[in-house]
């Protein structure tokens, strides 16, 4: 539990550092809540999320009361977003100033026509992070089941570390499976909720890694969770029979080329997808301590010796292909040419014999560089 006490700001001290909540600061909205960027005394930047008007008419303040309970009840967490305070406006509805997170969302880093998709390393690091937030939250002493894991939920910071936030629907559970507070009806989001929560006595972590593995497809795919442009709208209809059939290319985000040294790591990362969005529930078993397991594994293994079998495997192709071209060549200009002419194209085979190093040696330094994922 966190032993300091969560600050209480004065609700005209945050008017001011929103400049009275201007459109101009709106940073994002959903259903439970409208976040504005906020600028305290000091210069201290932050986000400040107020109720939704749709729950403001509904008198219900529950969503950010509960946010607010579950987060100020975890230890701080690198993976999660942080609460700085609390207020109430003038209405005594429930105000949360939380941390600044200023590169947006996953969803839009992945769908936004005007952001560049994320390479392939990248990608996997953020399915780790965000695999670890969620782990966090299955382990801590009151384990708390998210609810609504998707996306938009997933915020980078200002190094593009991805953080889970919104709280709105969290539950806390103790370690035998009764509920701490009472449980309300199943909530979630479409195309990220798990078909076999259906009733408040179905909620178990294997919810949160339903949404997870949803998550991990829309990473790796580059597509929606719903899709009506698919045959199947459902990411998880869609996805499940081509990685079944072992056509993982077909699953992979077009838009990036796929790097040689990630295939394998998105290949058994699909294969982890697979398994959380199982339809069958028994099949679903993989807890997130597991699932983190295996995919830092993925990581962990290239840097023993598959990484450098594959650099130097990779390196022996491209020499053999180079060494069978300027044969071909060779043969060809002597059949052709004069020696004097033979004697420039060896000394053209000896400049592209350069190139192709300085080739290698570069792609050498992009492999050491694209496979650190901390």
């Amino acid at each position: 539990m966190k032993s300091s006490k969560m600050v209480e700001f004065a609700y005209e001290e945050l008017e001011a550092a929103t400049d009275h909540f201007s459109p101009s600061r709106l940073i994002g909205k959903g259903s439970h809540g409208r976040v504005y960027r906020g600028i305290l005394n000091g210069g201290k930047l932050v986000a400040v999320k107020l109720q939704s008007l749709g729950l403001r008419k509904l008198q219900d303040n529950s969503k950010l009361e509960n946010e607010a309970r579950i987060l100020s009840s975890l230890p701080q967490n690198s993976h999660l977003v942080n609460l700085v305070g609390t207020s109430h406006d003038r209405s005594k509805n429930k105000v949360l100033v939380i941390e600044h997170l200023p590169n947006g969302t996953l969803h839009d880093l992945l769908h936004a026509a005007e952001t560049p998709p994320p390479p392939w390393p990248k990608r996997a690091q953020i399915a780790l992070q965000v695999a670890r937030a969620v782990q966090f939250l299955h382990q801590s002493q009151f384990f708390v089941i998210h609810r609504d894991i998707k996306s938009a939920n997933i915020l980078f910071d200002s190094n593009w570390t991805a953080k889970l936030a919104d709280f709105g629907l969290a539950v806390r559970r103790d370690e035998a499976g009764r509920g701490v507070e009472s449980l309300s009806r199943p909530a979630g989001t479409f195309g990220y909720l798990d078909p076999h929560y259906t009733t408040p006595c179905k909620l178990s972590p294997r919810n949160d890694v339903f949404s997870f593995g949803v998550v991990l497809l829309e990473i790796i795919s580059g597509t929606k969770a719903i899709d009506v442009s698919r045959v199947s709208s459902s990411i998880v209809e869609w996805a499940l029979p081509l990685i079944e059939e072992n056509r993982i290319v077909q699953v992979c985000d077009k838009r990036v080329e796929m790097p040689w040294y990630m295939e394998g790591t998105i290949r058994r990362f699909l294969h982890i997808a697979a398994r959380c969005v199982s339809p069958t529930e028994e099949h679903r078993r993989p807890s997130m301590a597991e699932i983190v397991a295996e995919m830092e594994s993925c990581f962990v293994e290239p840097d023993r010796f598959p990484l450098w079998i594959n650099v130097l495997s990779k390196f022996s192709l491209l020499k053999r292909q180079r060494t069978r071209l300027t044969e071909i060549k060779r043969k060809k200009s002597a059949a052709a040419s004069s020696t004097s002419t033979s004697t420039l194209t060896c000394a053209g085979d000896g400049d592209r014999q350069s190139d192709a190093f300085s080739r290698r040696k570069m792609l050498l330094r992009e492999v050491l560089a694209d496979v650190t994922l901390e």
